[in-house]
């Protein structure tokens, strides 16, 4: 989301709020995510996940379509992994990291942006100045370093890892809500009446940027799946639990591109586009019903 662009403005600004579920891309975008939920639960009925472990197939076999067998109908690896077995149990897992990342990182940007914006002062000169020096830091690098030092990876402790740099961004962007905020009628009148500083701010201000979190909770989550894949991609993710991410990177070492076993690595890739384009349409689609200035210009 565009942090020059802030969803709360005037309530005269003319254009009336379409519900959400009139919105085409945010419905779009939740539907391809939870087509991929949905087929991860349904693959956990009715196909035998197990097979996602090395040598509980033959090796190497095509799809069906491409002459292989039916007991393997989107074929195998070189370590004898099904791949529908591998997309059955890795979504959800790939999945489950951006939720880490996305929670973790809004519940340290709730709380840090709204003790900056709100309260001013010293605390906001040490929260603006912690978030625009972590904004600065090459992330991926000092990932990559912390992340090669890690003896035991679980999907876990990546996603832990990755939210240690991707609370900057919500930080920064809540803070600058809660200043625009902190100066309406409504939290005036709340100081007037005697109300504690914490209910002003999780009280009167939380629920009027629930719209705007969400939009920024799919963003993190975004960014901490792509960050994710990117570690897994260098060999650095968990080895023993199935991700896409994982897949991918067993299919760069094993040479895959250059042994033309396409469908090895076009099964996960094609996974992680329908993941990032449902989840980028969602943050779209959010924004949309948030940002007043958006709805105007669409209406325009």
């Amino acid at each position: 989301m565009d942090p020059t662009v802030l969803p709360h403005l005037p309530a005269d600004s003319g254009t009336k709020a379409r519900p959400p579920w009139q919105n085409v891309k945010l419905i779009a975008g939740l539907i391809m995510v939870a087509a991929v939920l949905l087929v991860a639960l349904i693959g956990h009925l009715v196909w035998d996940t197990e097979l996602a472990r090395a040598a509980s197939s033959p090796l190497n076999l095509p799809p069906v379509w491409a002459g292989g067998s039916p007991n393997h109908p989107l074929g195998t690896e070189n370590s004898g992994r099904d791949l529908l077995a591998l997309l059955v149990v890795g979504g959800p897992t790939t999945l489950q990291v951006g939720l880490i990342v996305g929670t973790s990182s809004m519940l340290i940007g709730v709380v840090l942006g709204f003790t900056g914006g709100y309260l001013g002062g010293p605390a906001d000169v040490v929260i603006r100045t912690l978030s625009d020096t972590a904004l600065t830091i090459p992330s991926l690098a000092i990932l990559i370093v912390i992340s090669a030092y890690v003896r035991e990876m679980d999907v876990t402790t990546m996603a832990l890892i990755v939210a240690l740099f991707a609370w900057a961004g919500p930080t920064r962007l809540i803070r600058a809500q809660v200043l625009t905020m902190r100066e309406q009628g409504y939290v005036r009148m709340a100081r007037l009446t005697a109300q504690s500083t914490p209910r002003i701010m999780f009280a009167e201000m939380l629920p009027n940027l629930l719209p705007f979190l969400a939009a920024g909770f799919i963003g993190a989550a975004s960014g901490g799946i792509l960050a994710a894949v990117g570690l897994e991609a260098l060999g650095l993710g968990p080895q023993r639990i199935p991700t896409l991410g994982m897949t991918v990177s067993n299919a760069i070492q094993g040479s895959a591109i250059l042994r033309g076993m396409w469908w090895w690595w076009g099964a996960p890739s094609l996974v992680l586009m329908i993941i990032f384009i449902g989840l980028f349409l969602v943050a779209v689609g959010l924004d949309e019903v948030a940002n007043p200035r958006l709805r105007g210009r669409l209406a325009s």
